[in-house]
């Protein structure tokens, strides 16, 4: 019995790791495997019948043939190749993955492919001026957040900038920040933590955050956090900024630009002039203001009066460096 139990759990593994729809094996090849690796062979009527209790089991064992002979693979797996190309890509390009922590993760995801399939994984995203974490933590982090929100705790934790050295200087000289978790946001591929503290909503670089711990005391700041602000297109970046409605005058072409940037649902008025003017609530910061002046001036912002003397004002500003 514990022969064939060890025989049962080497059949899982060998159909994993060796077979796919590209690459079966013959009875006579899983006999000589199952030798190789110090394991007796067995009749083919045995063979059947591991093949039926591996299908009971939910292994979608399949056969085809090969000229006079039957051959067995693995059809159906948890991720097919395609998907498992799309993670690989997704993990090597993203920006907040330390290419170290990168390579275990694609490690792992190899491991859900056959061995054949797996060379397949071994991709080269090339992505353009992209930089990698240098904060290993950030992976740990998320969780820590996670579960912070999960229990209503507030935590406590250390901030951090680079110097230009690039050693971690910590910030406040080390002092503990108190902050109340209340999201997660993955803007402009950065992990920022929306959290309630000093009377107000902050956002902090999950990547620039140490010794996360949870304090086991409630949240506060509940009233002043809108996820709704969040899961719009309305926020430009994680730099703060009240949410307010402001009014935007654009040439018509433009209209699919403030389509892609705010909704299909996005309400226009075409004006005399064949313009197009929209009335938009959005995060007001350096960020919204930049991404009007990269648009060039098929836009402009008219309205309210005090969002467009704040862009003035700015625009001055940064002119200025530049006399």
């Amino acid at each position: 019995m514990a022969g064939n139990k060890s025989r049962i759990l080497y059949l899982v593994k060998l159909f994993s790791e060796e077979t796919d729809e590209d690459h079966s094996l013959t009875l006579n090849e899983i006999n000589d495997r199952l030798e190789a690796a110090g394991l007796s062979a067995v009749t083919r009527k045995t063979l059947y019948e591991d093949f039926e209790q591996l299908r009971e089991y939910g292994l979608e064992v399949q056969s085809e043939r090969r000229g006079r002979s039957s051959c067995y693979f693995l059809a159906d797996r948890a991720f097919e190749l395609p998907e498992l190309k799309l993670l690989v890509d997704s993990v090597q390009a993203s920006r907040f993955i330390t290419e170290r922590k990168s390579r275990q993760l694609i490690r792992k995801l190899e491991g859900l492919a056959s061995r054949h399939q797996a060379r397949e994984l071994h991709r080269q995203v090339l992505i353009t001026g992209r930089v990698k974490s240098m904060n290993e933590s950030i992976y740990y982090n998320v969780d820590k957040l996670h579960a912070a929100i999960n229990q209503n705790s507030q935590i406590q934790f250390q901030y951090f900038q680079w110097d230009v050295n690039k050693n971690m200087v910590l910030r406040h000289d080390g002092a503990l920040y108190t902050v109340s978790p209340w999201a997660l946001i993955l803007d402009n591929e950065n992990y920022y933590l929306v959290g309630f503290e000093g009377g107000r909503i902050k956002h902090y670089r999950v990547d620039k955050m140490l010794r996360i711990k949870a304090t086991g005391v409630p949240r506060e700041g509940g009233e002043h956090y809108h996820e709704q602000d969040y899961g719009s297109k309305s926020v430009f970046g994680m730099f703060g900024g009240d949410v307010v409605p402001v009014t935007l005058e654009a040439e018509a072409w433009m209209a699919g630009i403030l389509i892609d940037r705010f909704g299909n649902d996005l309400p226009m008025i075409q004006t005399e002039d064949e313009k197009i003017e929209v009335r938009v609530n959005v995060a007001v910061s350096p960020q919204f203001f930049g991404w009007l002046v990269s648009l060039g001036d098929g836009i402009r912002l008219t309205g309210p009066k005090p969002v467009v003397a704040a862009m003035r004002r700015l625009l001055t500003d940064i002119s200025s460096h530049y006399d």
